[in-house]
């Protein structure tokens, strides 16, 4: 195989547009009409965006979250037939700029927060496990544990892969980002996260072992066309989150949280495929987070996001704001696939022929 084949076959897959603004901005991805901020499609995507707030439906938005999506996609693996020159370009900054905007806005009025807490590392923690544990959401895990068909554990595979197969990443932006406790706590949470610099021990590649087990393909990417627009924001804001430092509060809480809920789910998804049939090579990667998460949520509680609390105070609203905009966005998630399940309907994005 070739370094150029090797080298594409590392991209994202470039993905189906879902409607105009996706089908412009891959089109002036790949010929370079997004260069200059005046490219016409800035004013599309603006107009579009418009729309979208006006409908509320900016969260749930196929066309503009997979906009957004490719654009910070640019900064991790790149997507394939896009020159990586276009990561820094003004025009192509300025495009994911627009739309990160408009995320960010909506979520800011829309995800509702506690009072905030003292910024002292013991406040924010016990602040933040309250918040996860007020969380009334429909909960995914328990179906899958207790309900789901084979079908439907494919599906949430699927869906869960958007992410899962760049696993940490986004949250690794928040480390050169991040001084002294905060730092030293992000590091150590990360580490595990890539498998203590072991190939086979990274959690990415632990999912690929639960992929393949249950039939699915592994690739980088596979399944970002059939994932609908509110599983791409849980990508897109926790991306926003961790490309922009002005963020990096908002990206230490979003951790925190993820940590926070992470360990009984698991536990759950893994007794959902072992109900199934399945053994150590589909639940492996599922058990391990049961220990591994249980043990992350303290240090990101307490010294993550406690000590970037007790280091810059004025972050604390924004430790609490990605904290709650996860669980928010994870809500409308499960809402959106549960309602699918239990109505006999696939939770995926239909793909196009």
């Amino acid at each position: 195989m070739s370094q150029s084949t090797i080298a594409a076959t590392l991209r994202l897959p470039a993905p189906q547009p879902r409607g105009p603004v996706s089908a412009a901005v891959l089109d002036a991805l790949r010929t370079g009409a997004a260069d200059a901020p005046d490219s016409p499609v800035h004013g599309l995507t603006s107009r579009a965006i418009d729309e979208a707030v006006a409908t509320g439906d900016l969260l749930r938005d196929d066309d503009l979250q997979l906009a957004l999506f490719v654009l910070q996609e640019l900064h991790y693996r790149g997507v394939d037939g896009v020159d990586d020159d276009r990561e820094w370009q003004p025009g192509v900054v300025a495009l994911r700029r627009l739309l990160e905007g408009a995320l960010e806005q909506e979520l800011r009025d829309r995800v509702p927060l506690p009072s905030l807490p003292a910024p002292h590392a013991p406040d924010v923690a016990a602040a933040l496990f309250a918040l996860t544990a007020a969380d009334q959401g429909p909960s995914l895990s328990r179906y899958a544990a207790r309900h789901a068909t084979l079908e439907q554990l494919r599906e949430m595979l699927m869906l869960k892969s958007v992410y899962q197969l760049k696993e940490a990443d986004p949250h690794t932006w928040s480390i050169p980002r991040l001084t002294g406790r905060a730092k030293a706590a992000a590091v150590e949470i990360q580490a595990d996260e890539y498998g203590g610099g072991h190939l086979g021990s990274m959690h990415s590649e632990l999912f690929r072992k639960s992929m393949r087990a249950i039939g699915l393909d592994d690739s980088y990417g596979a399944y970002v066309d059939h994932a609908p627009g509110i599983t791409l924001c849980a990508s897109t804001f926790m991306s926003m989150c961790g490309l922009n430092r002005r963020l990096r509060g908002a990206i230490t809480g979003h951790l925190a949280a993820f940590e926070m809920t992470s360990s009984i789910p698991n536990r759950l998804y893994g007794d959902g495929l072992r109900r199934h049939g399945y053994g150590e090579d589909a639940t492996h990667y599922f058990d391990e987070h049961v220990a591994a998460d249980a043990v992350h949520e303290q240090i990101a509680g307490r010294d993550l996001a406690g000590g970037l609390a007790e280091t810059e105070p004025e972050l604390l609203r924004d430790i609490v704001f990605g904290a709650a905009a996860c669980l928010f966005i994870d809500g409308l998630a499960a809402v959106d696939h549960l309602d699918a399940w239990n109505s006999g309907r696939s939770a995926l994005h239909e793909v196009t022929p």
